[in-house]
């Protein structure tokens, strides 16, 4: 039996095919598509349309209501088939409340009060159609919606805005105030553009607020594109309370508990705040990820989808994919446009145009307006570095590239840039534009490892010479044990050998500055004798007194004392002949330490005085600040305890706010002390909390551990707690350390171990020329 009544040769359906028509067209479906989702052949629904059925079935009546999604009275007419005119408006789409986007919709409510033509262009799946009818939804008056799809003509189009208005063809529409929707218009732009056109010529006081992929403004006159960002993000780090705020956090638990009951706890969140990170706030894959919990556990989606977003797809087979969602995007880029994206797809992080254009090696500004246009490349925050790819664009584009076979080169090259620009802000981390280049640095943090990552295996001479220029940061951001290991490997390896004498010299000087940041200087002492000589020959100056500093430090910690001085000396002659005034700085608080050695503080005073100045006139705050922590050392070593505290503090704060986690813990172990040897116990206490937050703070620790058992006369715990501080200070910063820790531990010894420590401590004093102090000479008693 036919799905469909008796045929109608005389057209008395003609009424019912007008209004099935038009609800289609309003729907944005093709003859095809309704078909489908009815499950009706797709000639039975030409027939109907064509009037040519009198009284259609009742269940072909309902698989249509089904299909075109009809509610209320309008599927009841619908259903009692006596439908013979288009209503007067079809209700506007309805779909799950918005989260997130209440500015936006404020906005944009405003910005329609002055323009008649608003586009929301972004990315597939950013949500543009969603929030085009929470718009449509809080305007004053009528608003009505109509989808474009991939087949619409001009007149198709004309035809789904009459039938929306009520009204039999777009020439009887009446010019009253409404709000139209255009849903879509990339998927027939030349079609939608000339309906707009028309539209806008005919009823101006309709305003039209349209979803593309693709920008309109140029195209249309008068056209304002707003760009449709993805959903704010949680910030990192933040409480549960805060996490659940973040609208991308706030969307994921709301689509969750449409599949399960259960609520999120608290010790997930940051599980569903690093997820929607993964998958940079974008609602579509939020929600397709959401779906999946019904099977998963959060910790679960984490794991199969946090490194591979693009495999998200609806549960239904026949649903949306997101990997569907960006290559819709990527499909209206030309070839140049489309190879620029894979090629940009090598930046981790945000990046400049100027960098751009080194990647892509010609003028990169109207490709970049194209990609941007289209919600590929998303602009953040100001200056330069605003540039960047949405994860699941660059992922998709990575496989593209990889299709391509360009993936190579194309890394290489990027390892290329990026060395270039490490190597240029290197040569600005000390003096006065430290801060600038320490902050693009972290900017670049993720794209310098993936360089180093790629250049380790397949250009290990660049990777050696990106490492090489980059000490000095590493150490800020405590990355010196990492970053010692790669360039340790880099110089071992064969492949690097026949590099140029002086990169290889400076990559070992960099090894030593990090090796003896956490205590293994004397692992690289005699390879940086080595490199100095390269230097040396090579007249390369700057190379050659990081060199010198880098041993003076490194002698200055294993109880060389001449050698140090010899170095420190060296070092002032150099800067001084150079005219290299943080340089003079640097070897002054050096040779501040042959000072204390020697048992002349007033002297070591005055030579970290003028190194201040002398670091104030550098505009190096860094340096300053480790001058104000030898001075404070030195008023403590003077038993001057309330100087100390006053400077010490000082010179913790600066150190943090430069970014120079070493040198607090120098500066905190200082203030530390002298508050448990002057008596202020509580606040010792608290110092011991904010050193066990840093790395590299234990010999520190115990050091004050021991002072504070010393003060309240517990003599077994001082003594545990300065032998520790004597083990774990051995061959780090200054071997003056170790004796005050023997010192310290001769003190609250045994009688019987008293001897032992005391030979240690001659032992100390004879290798390194040190003399001991009054205040140590009266702890020991004598």
């Amino acid at each position: 039996m036919s799905p469909v009544a008796d045929h109608d040769p005389r057209g008395a359906g003609a009424g019912f095919a007008a209004a099935l028509r038009t609800r289609r067209l309003a729907r944005g479906l093709t003859q095809d598509e309704l078909a489908a989702r009815a499950g009706l052949g797709v000639r039975t629904l030409r027939e109907l349309e064509r009037g040519r059925v009198a009284r259609p079935q009742r269940g072909t009546l309902t698989l249509l209501a089904d299909a075109l999604d009809l509610v209320g009275m309008d599927r009841e007419d619908f259903l009692a088939g006596t439908v013979t005119s288009a209503p007067t408006t079809l209700p506007l789409p309805t779909a799950p409340a918005l989260i997130g986007r209440d500015a936006d919709i404020a906005e944009l409510l405003d910005l329609l009060e002055r323009a008649d033509l608003v586009v929301l262009v972004g990315l597939a799946g950013v949500g543009k159609t969603g929030l085009a009818h929470a718009v449509a939804h809080a305007v004053t008056g009528t608003a009505v919606s109509v989808t474009v799809t991939d087949v619409s003509q001009p007149t198709d189009v004309f035809a789904a805005v009459a039938a929306v208005f009520g009204v039999a063809r777009a020439e009887e529409l009446v010019d009253r105030p409404a709000l139209l929707v255009l849903d879509g218009i990339d998927r027939s732009h030349r079609s939608a553009v000339k309906a707009i056109a028309w539209l806008r010529a005919r009823v101006p006081a309709v305003k039209i607020l349209a979803t593309s992929r693709r920008p309109l403004s140029g195209v249309l006159p008068g056209a304002v594109d707003w760009r449709v960002e993805p959903l704010d993000l949680p910030h990192a780090p933040s409480s549960p309370s805060e996490a659940r705020r973040a609208p991308a956090v706030a969307l994921f638990l709301d689509r969750l508990r449409q599949v399960r009951r259960e609520p999120v706890p608290d010790v997930e969140i940051a599980s569903v705040a690093e997820l929607v990170r993964r998958l940079d706030g974008l609602p579509l894959a939020i929600e397709l990820a959401a779906a999946r919990g019904r099977v998963l556990e959060l910790p679960e989606l984490l794991s199969r989808y946090g490194n591979r977003v693009l495999d998200l797809a609806a549960t239904d087979p026949d649903g949306q994919r997101l990997r569907d969602a960006v290559a819709a995007s990527y499909h209206l880029l030309d070839e140049p446009g489309q190879t620029a994206l894979r090629s940009l797809a090598m930046f981790r992080a945000r990046w400049s145009l100027e960098l751009a254009e080194s990647l892509l090696g010609y003028d990169a500004e109207a490709v970049l307006d194209q990609l941007v246009g289209l919600g590929l490349v998303s602009v953040r925050g100001p200056g330069d570095l605003r540039f960047r790819l949405l994860d699941v664009v660059r992922d998709f584009a990575t496989e593209r590239c990889v299709e391509q076979g360009e993936l190579r080169s194309v890394r290489l090259r990027h390892a290329e840039i990026i060395t270039r620009l490490a190597v240029r802000l290197a040569a600005d981390l000390t003096g006065s534009a430290s801060a600038t280049a320490v902050s693009r640095l972290d900017y670049l943090n993720s794209d310098i490892r993936a360089a180093l990552r790629y250049a380790s295996v397949r250009a290990p001479a660049m990777a050696l010479r990106l490492a090489g220029a980059i000490p000095r940061w590493c150490r800020l951001r405590g990355r010196d044990v990492e970053a010692h290991k790669l360039l340790r490997r880099l110089l071992d390896d064969p492949r690097t050998s026949d590099c140029d004498p002086l990169v290889r010299a400076n990559a070992q000087v960099a090894a030593g500055m990090l090796a003896m940041a956490h205590g293994r200087g004397v692992a690289e002492l005699w390879p940086t004798e080595a490199a100095l000589e390269v230097l040396v020959a090579r007249g390369d100056a700057l190379g050659e007194l990081a060199a010198r500093s880098v041993l003076t430090g490194v002698w200055q910690a294993v109880g060389g004392a001449e050698e140090s001085r010899r170095h420190g000396e060296a070092t002032l002659g150099l800067a001084i002949r150079t005219g290299r005034v943080r340089e003079i700085a640097v070897s002054q608080n050096n040779l501040a330490w042959h000072d204390i050695r020697a048992g002349d503080l007033a002297t070591a005073a005055r030579r970290l005085v003028a190194a201040g100045r002398r670091a104030l006139e550098a505009g190096d705050a860094r340096i300053q600040a480790l001058t104000q922590a030898n001075l404070a050392e030195v008023a403590r070593l003077d038993r001057r305890f309330d100087e100390a505290v006053d400077l010490a503090r000082r010179a913790a704060t600066a150190s943090a706010e430069v970014g120079d986690p070493t040198h607090r813990v120098r500066a905190l172990g200082t203030l530390g002390q002298a508050l448990a040897e002057s008596g202020r116990l509580p606040e010792a206490a608290d110092v011991l909390v904010e050193l066990a937050e840093l790395p590299g703070s234990a010999g520190m620790s115990a050091m004050i551990g021991g002072y504070l058992a010393l003060a309240r006369d517990d003599r077994p715990a001082a003594a545990t707690a300065f032998e520790a501080a004597a083990n774990l200070l051995a061959g780090r910063d200054d071997i003056r350390d170790v004796l005050e820790a023997l010192t310290g531990l001769a003190a609250s010894a045994d009688p019987a171990d008293r001897e032992r420590v005391l030979g240690e401590l001659d032992g100390i004093c004879a290798r390194g020329g040190l003399a001991l102090l009054p205040r140590e000479r009266d702890l020991l008693g004598i």
